[in-house]
């Protein structure tokens, strides 16, 4: 596979990939995702964008004043919702789609739901809640939510949760394009 990267700010060493596209804001983000969806065959929206960003940015320091400071926020696109009304391309569809879901309660009614609103192929559900999975650790337990139902994956390491995540695609690969059989 060619493998493009788009990663905001980080302390962690990127993994190889062909191209690594670095953006700071989440509307850079948004704006490389879309440009690179456009000649993938497959989006895996890992990273954790912020829902909402200031609505006024500040070039400078705010400087300390009064006891309070009330910042006027505003929602940030939302990337895998603007991935999955994209029109399909001629001749291969649009990109098989795959979100995340971090959740701390009702994971899965809200995954589901999720995968529902925002037009995903796969949704990986994550109990965020949990000490042993999810962030800041080296393990995780998902549910994989797709179009032929849902497949719990019990704890384990985070690389072979993303196996599990990526036979999930192939699937949905093998699916959408049969293998001919020879006659």
């Amino acid at each position: 596979a060619r493998v493009t990267l788009i990663a905001g700010p980080s302390t962690i060493e990127p993994p190889a990939a062909d191209e690594i596209v670095r953006v700071r804001r989440a509307a850079d983000m948004h704006a490389a995702v879309m440009r690179s969806a456009e000649r993938a065959d497959v989006v895996i929206m890992a990273a954790a964008v912020a829902d909402y960003t200031p609505a006024h940015p500040s070039v400078h320091k705010i400087a300390k004043g009064g006891e309070r400071l009330a910042l006027d926020l505003e929602r940030t696109r939302d990337i895998l919702a603007d991935l999955g009304r994209l029109p399909p391309r001629r001749g291969s569809g649009r990109p098989i789609l795959v979100g995340f879901a971090a959740e701390t309660a009702n994971v899965l009614e809200h995954a589901r739901e999720k995968r529902t609103r925002k037009g995903a192929d796969l949704i990986v559900a994550n109990d965020v809640s949990r000490s042993d999975a999810g962030f800041e650790v080296t393990t995780n337990a998902v549910t994989v939510i797709g179009p032929d139902g849902e497949r719990e994956v019990p704890l384990q390491s985070k690389e072979r949760v993303a196996a599990i995540v990526l036979d999930s695609v192939e699937q949905i690969i093998c699916e959408r394009e049969p293998v001919p059989t020879r006659a």
